[in-house]
């Protein structure tokens, strides 16, 4: 009798002919009400939406910000130079380090300057780390010896002061330039530094210029340095000269441009394997890096990492869908008797079928759009303590608000469907 009771008034009640389309703003505002009056339900649904896009926004925003800061460094030593390292040394059967070995001399520097016509700017130097002391303070950093091309080859010139002289890297003048790190440590940030002397392994030298800032490249600070001439670092600090000539622990080759660096490149390992006696198949007693080639292999690397990275951001999308769905479906359970009274007073199946997907996609939009603000929000605050370029991808935050719309959509056609096909005589009998 019951089940009669309700066809009758499924029939008294619901006139096909009257149903008319929703508007969609009635539709929104529908479905906007049904998510307010489940607040904590709905913040909890959106929360896999959130984390999901703010990880996407934030570790592209990352990825590409360390990118950039890495290749303006690494620009600014010039992306058009060559670095040629000396061997490694061997102690019994264990191989040290690249330049740890006496293979390459001031003469082969000269001799690339002189006989390689894509070499324009040549520049040797020596590198080893030591004590420095200025009254009461000390201070352990690195200590270049150079010669008068250095500054040209790593664009890097005096902020105060001046570099040493052709006479004074003659005469192995005992004066240095220091980096800005070294300067604060020792002599402070405010100091008059011009005349100052240091003591670098017991031996006295006069400052007479203080290097622009460079900033860090990776671990390694690159105002943490002191040059002195490299006649003076190879008779008083290193002294450990080649048979013949002054040994150095690399060589830089600038040309001017990126083009001609291949050129370069094979001029200078010619030369070199000649000078060494270096003949097939014996291995070459040094080692070039191209800065053009580790800009590239870098980006490179930053890039798969960053795909790996957001790839598995990804999976947050993932089940942030699932949680749509599965609530989403609860919903439909939950409000069987309310659809069964919409389409007994003339809601038609698209109708509903609209409700429960706009649920869904209103969902999933203000999750993506709250994930958006909080990657940005997350990538500035990284870019700001770890000191790197700040960047937002545009296309990254038009992926990401394309995920969330899809998210939705995708999550929640099965529950809208599911609503839809409701029969409504069955729906108004459930509890």
């Amino acid at each position: 009798m019951l089940k009669n009771f309700y066809k009758a008034f499924y029939s008294a009640v619901y006139k096909p002919k009257n149903t008319r389309t929703v508007p969609l703003l009635e539709i929104i505002s529908m479905a906007a009400e049904s998510l307010w009056s489940n607040k904590l339900r709905t913040g909890l649904t959106m929360l896999g939406v959130i984390i999901g896009i703010s990880s996407v926004i934030a570790i592209t925003s990352v990825g590409q910000g360390v990118q950039k800061g890495v290749e303006q460094q690494i620009q600014a030593l010039g992306t058009n130079v060559i670095q040629i390292l000396a061997g490694a040394a061997r102690s019994g059967n264990v191989r040290q380090g690249v330049g740890s070995s006496s293979t390459l001399t001031w003469e082969d520097a000269k001799a690339i300057a002189s006989q390689a016509p894509s070499a324009d700017v040549v520049s040797a130097y020596l590198q080893r780390n030591a004590q420095v002391v200025y009254g009461g303070q000390n201070t352990s950093t690195t200590i270049y010896g150079t010669d008068l091309n250095y500054s040209e080859v790593r664009n890097t010139y005096p902020q105060e002061g001046r570099y040493f002289t052709q006479e004074e890297l003659d005469t192995s003048a005992q004066v240095a330039i220091l980096g800005p790190t070294v300067k604060n440590t020792l002599l402070g940030q405010n100091s008059n530094v011009m005349g100052e002397k240091i003591r670098i392994q017991g031996e006295a030298y006069e400052v007479i210029g203080v290097m622009e800032p460079k900033g860090s490249q990776g671990p390694m600070d690159r105002d943490d340095q002191i040059f002195i001439p490299l006649t003076s670092m190879s008779g008083r600090l290193v002294g450990n000269n080649a048979l013949s000539g002054i040994s150095v622990n690399g060589i830089l080759v600038k040309s001017s441009n990126e083009q001609r660096l291949e050129a370069a490149q094979f001029q200078v390992t010619n030369l070199l394997r000649l000078r060494h006696n270096i003949y097939p198949p014996q291995a070459d007693d040094f080692r070039l890096t191209n800065q053009a080639d580790i800009v590239n292999t870098f980006s490179n690397v930053v890039g798969l990492f960053t795909i790996m990275i957001v790839a598995i951001a990804g999976i947050s999308l993932v089940v942030g869908g699932i949680g749509i769905a599965n609530i989403m479906l609860v919903s439909v359970v939950e409000r069987t008797r309310e659809i069964g009274i919409r389409k007994a007073v003339g809601a038609t199946n698209s109708a509903v079928l609209n409700q429960f997907l706009s649920e869904a996609i209103m969902i999933s939009i203000i999750g993506g759009s709250i994930g958006i603000a909080s990657g940005i929000v997350i990538a500035f605050a990284a870019a700001t303590i770890f000191k790197f370029p700040f960047v937002i991808s545009f296309l990254a935050v038009i992926a990401g608000f394309g995920l969330s719309l899809s998210v939705g959509l995708v999550a929640g056609v099965i529950p809208a469907r599911n609503a839809a096909k409701l029969d409504p005589i069955t729906a108004l009998r459930s509890d």
